[in-house]
């Protein structure tokens, strides 16, 4: 089980820009038009539409982990049920926990580009370019 401080006090989003910006090869960008942080063009985070919560890569197993242990704090709408992302209301989130959590996100976004690239490899391999 995955343990999380209490919580100190709210985090922003400035918070979150800084953190996710000191980590290797993460990038600000935007998604669904509000802002975000990638890794060479994959998701890591971003701000939820709500402006309260940050919308964060991770699997399914962290996820359920996540909810039961702090439901409070960690959560999901419908849209999201059947995808890898947790939602995280900033007003209740620690700074510690946070940056656990998008530290992970981090590797999971390079992971996908990993494969993603390798594939495109293979697949120039195959056709003989």
């Amino acid at each position: 089980m995955i343990e999380r401080k209490p919580m100190a006090r709210a985090v922003n989003f400035e918070a979150v820009r800084r953190i996710a910006l000191a980590m290797e090869d993460v990038e600000e960008s935007t998604s669904y038009g509000t802002p975000a942080f990638k890794v060479r063009g994959a998701l890591v985070a971003r701000l939820h539409q709500d402006g309260c919560s940050l919308v964060v890569r991770t699997d399914f197993d962290e996820r359920v982990e996540l909810m039961a242990g702090d439901p409070d704090t960690y959560y999901i709408t419908d849209h999201y049920r059947n995808y890898p992302w947790v939602l995280v209301r900033l007003s209740r989130v620690h700074t510690d926990a946070l940056r656990d959590l998008l530290a992970g996100a981090r590797r999971l976004a390079a992971v996908e580009k990993r494969r993603e690239s390798g594939r495109r490899r293979g697949m120039r391999g195959a056709s003989g370019r």
